[in-house]
This record gives structure tokens, C-alpha cells and sequence, in this order.
């Protein structure tokens, strides 16, 4: 049994630590302004800049050159729509502009997920109980075991299968998730809710359809309609796969808890912060990284502050690795390769009966910047 990385803290000590928590969020809010404004119009507008360059470069598309860069190009724009501007956008992070066409209550993004039934599922069942088992959907997405308290069952055997089928297909696997069949199944959705969802999403996936099938194709000609019907499926299909390694490194690598619905009883804020805290792990990269997975690399930080911009993350991470290392706590991250591999490794082992939970880190400990050999040639 793994101790509690907590245990070791008084209940002073954990509100002490949530107000830590709520200073860093009101410092940021307090100085948001004409910068953090022009960086989200600048990402949209350079997203549409690149979609709108993909779809002139596919009208060439049965010239390979054509189709290579077209298809590079529309991947990278999708991306971008998708992490940076489309999840962070509809978790509010924007809405302080007060900017209708750049807020929560207004924006579609390109996925076949509604906004409505994404942020029902994502903002409000995940980021409350993240990682708390048999409350949290995300974890495993109802079709996976990824935790080893979860009971085995002979269908988590073709689970390696349908992981890779999911990574494909995220984007389709996150609608049909959106839709809850265990709470269809069990009765707890009414019938006339669960047409209406059904509804939107065949709406919406009509309109995907349609849009990256149908009209951009046809607009490429009679030749040419084949190849870009295969350039934005393809595009999609690394889009999706883009998305889904990102998400899943953000709360199923080794380092991250899960948590029983007793241990969270009477759960108080400093409680929320720190469980949140100890249930998401941070990828290392790039700033080009950190744009292109949304800034889902500070999964940390995101956790914390859902509605905070993403801007911002990189700016309060030392801040919050301060914490852990005044208070002992762990601060979870790892390369983007390491992460992905261990995350793959519990997939492969939990589809199998029995597994341990894998070992914890300990306390954060501060990596001294002076004892790091540096290249004499920046990379």
C-alpha cells in the first residue's frame, strides 16, 4: 500500500497551502490585460491563417508535394484550433475579455464533441473529481482499465486493441463518451435527454463530416477529390493522435494518485488543490510544445487553475514547485517519450489481471540549474 504523499501535513498546513493557491490565482487575474489579449487573437488568427493556406495548397492535392505540405499544414492548424485555442476557450479562460466571439458561451470548436456536452464532461465532471475512482469518467474513459483498484474483467484483454483504435479516433471516442452509456444504461439519463444529445451529436458530426469530407474535397475538383478527401483524413488522424497522447500523459503516467470516493469526504478547498495536484503529471518541452499541446504540458498548473490562461502557466509553475518543495509534496513531470511509455507499459499490464500501483515520487526536489552541462550552442 502506497502511504499518502499528504499524510505527513496538518489540516493547518493544507488550508494554508489552498490559500497559497488562491494568492497565485488572484495575483494573475488582478494583472491580466492587453498582452494576454493579444496572444489568444494572435494563436486564432494565425490558425486561420494556416487552415486557410492547408486549403489552397489541397486544391493541388493530387500532386504529392501539394499534398504533403497541404496535409502538414491543415495537422498543425487542427491542433492548434483544437489545444490551444478550442479547450482552453471553452473552459473560460478568456472570458474576463469579455470578447463574444472569444468566450466560453459562444464557442464551436473542430471536433465531433458539442461544446455543451464537452464542457458538461470535461470542465465540470473531470475537473471536479479528477481522479477519484467511479466519479471521474476520464479515467480510462469507461472502456479501459487503467487503474490497478479497478476490478478486472475478460474484455480489458482486447484493451491494447482499442487503445490504439481510440488514439485514432479520439475525437469520435470523446463524443460517444460525452454521451455517458452507464448512466444510460443504469436509467439515470431521462429518454427525452439522451435523444436530445443524440441529437446535437449527430448534428455536429454531420457538419465534420460534411465540412472535411464533402465540401473541401469537392472544392479540389473531380481529380482531385480523392486525395483531399485522404489529406484531411489524415490530418485528423494526427490531430487526434497529437490529442490523445497529450491527454493521457496528463493523469495516467506512474507518478499520478488516484483516489477512493471515501478518501474524499468532506473535501476541503486546500484539500481539492492538493488532490488535484497529486492526480495530474506535467510533460516537459518546448514553448513550440507547450502551444501545440495547449499548455496541457503544465497539466499542473492547468488542474489548479482550469480557468486561468494558458499563457500563464509557464509564468506560475515555479511559484507552485515552491510549494511542493516548502510543504514536502511531489511535483509530477517527466519528458513527453517517458511519460507516453509508462502510461502505454500500465495499458498493456492492467489488460492483464492483478498489477500494483506503480511507485511514487517523492517530496520535489529543485534541479540546480549551475550543475547542468549546457551545450555552447543553443538548440
Amino acid at each position: 500500500m502506497i502511504e499518502s504523499p499528504i499524510a505527513h501535513l496538518s489540516d493547518e498546513q493544507i488550508e494554508a497551502i489552498g490559500r497559497e493557491f488562491d494568492a497565485i490565482h488572484d495575483e494573475v487575474f488582478d494583472s491580466l490585460g492587453d498582452r494576454d489579449a493579444h496572444y489568444i487573437r494572435t494563436i486564432i488568427a494565425l490558425h486561420r491563417q494556416l487552415a486557410l493556406l492547408s486549403r489552397g495548397i489541397l486544391l493541388g492535392s493530387r500532386y504529392k508535394p501539394a499534398w504533403l505540405l497541404g496535409t502538414a499544414v491543415l495537422s498543425i492548424a487542427k491542433i492548434l484550433e483544437n489545444m490551444e485555442i478550442g479547450h482552453n476557450v471553452m473552459h473560460g479562460q478568456w472570458d474576463w475579455m469579455q470578447d463574444p466571439r472569444i468566450n466560453s458561451a459562444s464557442w464551436d470548436w473542430d471536433s465531433a464533441s458539442t461544446p455543451e456536452a464537452w464542457k458538461h464532461s470535461h470542465n465540470y465532471v473531470h475537473h471536479t473529481y479528477t481522479n477519484i475512482r467511479g466519479k471521474d469518467k476520464d479515467l480510462g474513459y469507461e472502456i479501459m482499465r487503467i487503474d490497478p483498484h479497478m476490478s478486472w474483467h475478460p474484455i480489458y484483454l482486447l484493451q491494447p486493441l482499442y487503445n490504439l483504435i481510440l488514439a485514432a479516433f479520439f475525437e469520435w471516442g470523446v463524443a460517444a463518451h460525452d454521451l455517458d452509456h452507464k448512466a444510460i444504461k443504469a436509467g439515470t439519463k431521462s429518454k427525452d435527454q439522451v435523444r436530445r444529445e443524440l441529437r446535437g451529436m449527430g448534428h455536429k458530426a454531420w457538419r465534420q463530416i460534411v465540412k472535411d469530407y464533402i465540401a473541401f474535397p469537392a472544392l479540389s475538383g473531380r481529380k482531385g477529390f480523392k486525395s483531399t478527401f485522404k489529406a484531411n483524413f489524415t490530418a485528423n488522424i494526427v490531430r487526434n493522435v497529437w490529442s490523445y497522447s497529450i491527454i493521457f500523459c496528463g493523469h495516467f503516467p506512474d507518478q499520478t494518485y488516484t483516489f477512493s470516493q471515501e478518501e474524499v469526504e468532506d473535501e476541503t478547498r486546500g484539500h481539492f488543490y492538493l488532490r488535484q495536484l497529486l492526480g495530474a503529471a506535467n510533460i516537459e518541452g518546448s514553448p513550440l510544445f507547450h502551444v501545440l499541446s495547449g499548455n496541457l504540458g503544465y497539466q499542473v498548473e492547468h488542474h489548479i487553475f482550469p480557468d486561468m490562461p494558458s499563457s500563464r502557466y509557464a509564468q506560475i509553475a515555479p511559484k507552485v514547485k515552491d510549494i511542493c518543495e516548502r510543504y514536502g509534496l511531489p511535483y509530477n513531470s517527466g519528458r513527453f517519450g517517458r511519460q507516453l511509455f509508462t502510461v502505454q507499459r500500465t495499458i498493456v499490464r492492467l489488460a492483464f489481471p492483478g498489477g500494483r500501483p506503480a511507485p511514487k515520487p517523492g517530496p520535489y526536489q529543485p534541479v540546480d540549474d549551475d550543475a547542468i552541462v549546457r551545450p555552447l550552442i543553443a538548440v
